[in-house]
């Protein structure tokens, strides 16, 4: 089809126009464009549709229950993240009664890399209801983490009565940057800036911004998955993707949106959380007043009917990776009193 050819061509452009002054990107360990190499918790599927003229595939893993309790969680992943982090995650909710869908998005993980794809999280949010759909659900408690909850809650807005249930934790878009004054970046920019990522890079700015510079082993796992796919033969194609994202996360901020859900939501900070996309763009004195998940946490659920909020006054950007049992417990308390 010519828009194909057309989307092909534009995508080889960008990337020969910007690839050449960024250089290499090298990485201990290497992982194929899907995620190829890097073994998942559970057995990995894939929900094959079409969207925007081309065929694309969703991987997913569909965890049984232990003992049913009628209840499905989806579990929506952050940018920097693949639904492998939920590990954790799955086996508790698992434990505890519900079927579980674990998800990675188009242009993420283990999933489709399209080369020309309008991202939007009214699209994502469409692509994962088209999944639920096929996996015949017609009702779940959407779960969401950083980018991921930025997405619950697009897809809460959109499809009201297919959600039990609406948890974000430590979300994306709890503020407009561009309306604060960072300033935009192009996607041309963000490439050349994502082809220059590696362990190191993502390493120190997950330090500074989600953990409070303070580091644990286990969270290396986690940066080397990330790090694979940046230095391994989809190098191109993964950048370009986390580039048109990042700009969907810029410009697409829910916060404006919050009174309009009509779903028992739950938020979720680590009141440490400084994550702030394009902060670092920012004037100084901007960028300082940027990404304080301790206001924005309580400034937030007050503009949304029907929701409480669940603080962790000492942890960061991931509290399911940070402190696990201390959030697993606060997230079936929640769960249970829906």
């Amino acid at each position: 089809m010519p828009h194909r050819a057309f989307a092909a061509a534009a995508f080889a452009l960008a990337i020969g126009s910007l690839a050449g002054s960024a250089g290499p990107v090298r990485a201990a360990e290497t992982y194929g464009p899907e995620l190829e190499g890097f073994a998942y918790p559970h057995p990995v599927r894939r929900h094959s549709f079409t969207s925007q003229g081309q065929t694309l595939a969703m991987a997913y893993m569909d965890v049984a229950p232990a003992q049913p309790n009628g209840r499905v969680a989806v579990l929506l992943h952050g940018k920097n993240f693949c639904a492998a982090t939920w590990e954790t995650t799955i086996a508790v909710l698992r434990d505890a009664g519900y079927r579980v869908l674990a998800l990675d998005q188009v242009g993420f993980c283990k999933s489709t890399k399209p080369a020309g794809y309008q991202f939007g999280f009214a699209q994502l949010a469409t692509n994962t209801k088209g999944l639920l759909d096929a996996l015949g659900i017609g009702k779940a408690t959407i779960i969401g983490h950083s980018m991921g909850g930025m997405l619950a809650a697009r897809y809460a807005l959109m499809f009201p009565d297919t959600v039990d249930q609406l948890v974000m934790v430590d979300p994306l878009g709890l503020e407009d940057w561009q309306e604060k004054g960072v300033p935009y970046q192009t996607i041309d920019a963000a490439f050349a800036q994502e082809r220059k990522t590696s362990f190191e890079s993502i390493k120190a700015y997950q330090l500074k911004f989600y953990y409070n510079g303070q580091w644990k082993p286990e969270y290396d796992r986690w940066v080397r998955m990330q790090a694979g796919l940046y230095a391994g033969p989809g190098a191109e194609r993964v950048a370009w993707n986390q580039a048109q994202t990042s700009d969907m996360v810029f410009t697409q901020p829910v916060v404006h949106e919050f009174e309009r859900l009509r779903v028992p939501t739950v938020l979720v900070v680590g009141d440490k959380d400084r994550t702030a996309p394009g902060a670092n763009r920012a004037p100084a004195g901007l960028a300082a007043t940027l990404g304080r998940y301790d206001l924005l946490g309580p400034e937030v659920v007050r503009l949304i009917p029907d929701a409480k909020l669940v603080a962790f006054p000492d942890l960061g950007h991931s509290p399911q990776v940070e402190a696990p049992d201390r959030f697993h417990e606060a997230l079936l308390k929640a769960l249970a009193g829906r």
